[in-house]
């Protein structure tokens, strides 16, 4: 199951997002999408399925192989659906397998004119964000679980369920796998001559496989065939106001100015962002590209070291997006983002410390937000009965400082916060103390690494719970705290007799950021094992509240494995010169 030694050198090419630049032949001022004298059309392809490849560059590249037929079809690429991350896959396969030639420029070309005529349509990227997002989560695949057993040996679901094809196209890929990976028919997709029971279907995995996915991603959908009628770059130009969290930083808030390009897909981006727990502010410019009408593909940097990629979806309606922001050599660190379009009207952000103990005396807030006037009083500001603002005064347009007290008797609960007309749902929450933690992922992973290879690190949050006006744990009026200050430690998972891997595996810092040992066998420990385990993260909670002779503690169990040695098609980054994000 190894690939060629050249596959390896591609990984530094990148085709999607910012930095794409135009083709050196002349296109419309979208590739792929209509021009616009003719308006927006439907790509539904012939009435017997597959699309016309009109892309000259595509056809010059890629008909040696794939033929076109008397409809300008072209064999398996006009017959199936990708994101930009899939068809740029394909592209580095056949540079790698196939000794295809190609200039960085035609590749970005090519991804961009089919992932605009032969993408996906919101919803049906939906379910399978969290591939194209590198979200590290717990997925279950409900339709089908023999499928999902089939596929995830190798890759994500999410690899599957962000693609469409026609059900011949389907059994190629099933082909392919099996051609280019001969072990999987033993992993997963053969029987290997097991009789099954009387009341089992008799046939392969394989065999279920593909009569699943032809019939539960198909090339035509209805809901592709309304999204490419309407589709068209999105006019998204202006002031964003930004919302999020990053594990093991928690809350961040600014502003993203995003500028027109040089098509109207393409855009510029200056983004300030404070990270509040810690006081980290800085600046962040960066370029994009929005595929298929919604898909904002992306990178920023804030300095030479410090780029990170975006991946986001336009809303429709051009006045959300949402996504993840990560670093493209270590896709587990990065924020969750949340971006709402500025008008002339004040926007509220969110406010911060959000969690507020009842009778708490003169404690200072902060409201993030945009175009919020300095002239505001302060008795504009208003949380509901027995939370009292005392001051209020202005930092900027974007933030408000407050000092305000809670009632000892203030109902516990979510508060609205209303001011000047604007409001935010559930801006803060009043509550009396903390009754339970979680730690964040409730399953962790990390690589050893180092010496021959990336540490894959893990950072974890531990949120804590007020039991609310029940006083009863686990109930529909329990109320989320947020992340909370707690002591970090590892403990042993009592997997394996005397393994002691807490010695090992490596160190948890106080931050929550799980930092992995080096890779290799290690001769201080017994067998010159690699420092490779299973332990117990805890977070242990001592603060208001707590019984300083039974403190409140959560725990999560970390795997720390092997290095991460082959990635199926990695996805790279964007930048200027480099082949995909």
């Amino acid at each position: 199951m190894r690939l060629p030694v050249r596959f390896a050198t591609l990984v530094a090419v990148s085709v999607l997002g910012g930095g794409v630049l135009a083709a050196s032949r002349p296109q419309p001022l979208v590739p792929g999408m209509p021009t616009p004298d003719t308006g927006p059309r439907s790509f539904a392809g012939a009435a017997d399925e597959g699309y016309p490849i009109e892309n000259e560059t595509l056809i010059t590249r890629c008909s040696r192989c794939h033929e076109p037929d008397d409809q300008g079809r072209m064999t398996r690429i006009s017959y199936e659906r990708k994101t930009p991350e899939g068809w740029q896959t394909s592209i580095r396969r056949m540079m790698a397998l196939n000794n295809v030639s190609i200039e960085p420029d035609e590749a970005r070309e090519i991804v961009r004119y089919l992932s605009n005529r032969q993408g996906l349509a919101p919803e049906e990227l939906e379910p399978g964000r969290f591939e194209v997002e590198r979200r590290m989560i717990k997925h279950r695949y409900e339709a089908d679980a023999g499928v999902e057993e089939t596929c995830i040996q190798c890759h994500s679901m999410g690899r599957v369920i962000t693609q469409r094809r026609t059900r011949d196209e389907w059994d190629l890929l099933m082909a392919t796998h099996r051609g280019l990976y001969p072990l999987v028919d033993f992993q997963a997709f053969r029987t290997g001559g097991r009789t099954p029971d009387s009341d089992e279907d008799p046939r392969q995995p394989m065999d279920l496989a593909v009569d699943h996915l032809a019939e539960a991603f198909p090339l035509e959908t209805p809901e592709w065939s309304a999204w490419s009628a309407t589709m068209r770059p999105p006019r998204i130009a202006g002031t964003w106001l930004l919302e999020g969290h990053e594990p093991g930083k928690g809350p961040v808030f600014g502003s993203v100015e995003i500028s027109a390009g040089a098509t109207p897909d393409e855009f510029t981006t200056r983004a300030s962002l404070t990270y509040v727990e810690g006081g980290l502010t800085m600046s962040r410019t960066g370029t994009a590209i929005v595929y298929t009408g919604y898909q904002w593909r992306g990178r920023s940097n804030a300095g030479e070291a410090d780029e990170l990629r975006e991946v986001m979806t336009v809303e429709r309606g051009w006045r959300k997006m949402t996504g993840r922001w990560y670093q493209g050599a270590y896709e587990e660190f990065g924020p969750d983002v949340t971006l709402t379009r500025v008008g002339s009207e004040p926007v509220i952000a969110g406010v911060y410390p959000r969690a507020l103990g009842v009778g708490a005396g003169p404690t200072q807030i902060r409201v993030h937000g945009a175009n919020l006037p300095s002239d505001v009083a302060t008795a504009a500001f208003d949380f509901g009965p027995g939370v009292v603002v005392l001051s209020a005064t202005a930092s900027s347009s974007n933030l408000f400082t407050l000092r305000l007290t809670v009632d000892a008797d203030a109902a516990l609960g979510a508060r609205d916060l209303y001011v000047d007309g604007v409001s935010l749902t559930e801006a803060i929450v009043v509550h009396d103390g903390v009754d339970r933690l979680d730690v964040t992922p409730e399953a962790g992973m990390a690589r050893i690494g180092g010496a021959n290879f990336p540490k894959g690190y893990q950072p974890f949050d531990a949120i804590g719970w007020n039991d609310g006006p029940d006083g009863e744990p686990d109930t529909a009026d329990d109320l989320e705290l947020g992340r909370v200050s707690v002591a970090w430690s590892v403990e042993e998972y009592t997997a394996t007799y005397e393994d002691d891997d807490v010695s090992f595996i490596g160190q948890l810092g106080q931050d929550g950021v799980f930092v992995p040992a080096v890779d290799g066998p290690n001769p201080d420990r017994p067998g010159s094992r690699n420092n490779i385990g299973d332990v117990w993260v805890v977070a242990t909670y001592t603060g208001p509240g707590a019984d300083p002779d039974d403190p409140i503690q959560a725990r999560s169990n970390l795997i720390v494995t092997v290095p991460l040695y082959m990635k199926f098609d990695p996805f790279d980054g964007i930048a200027p010169g480099r082949l995909v994000p």
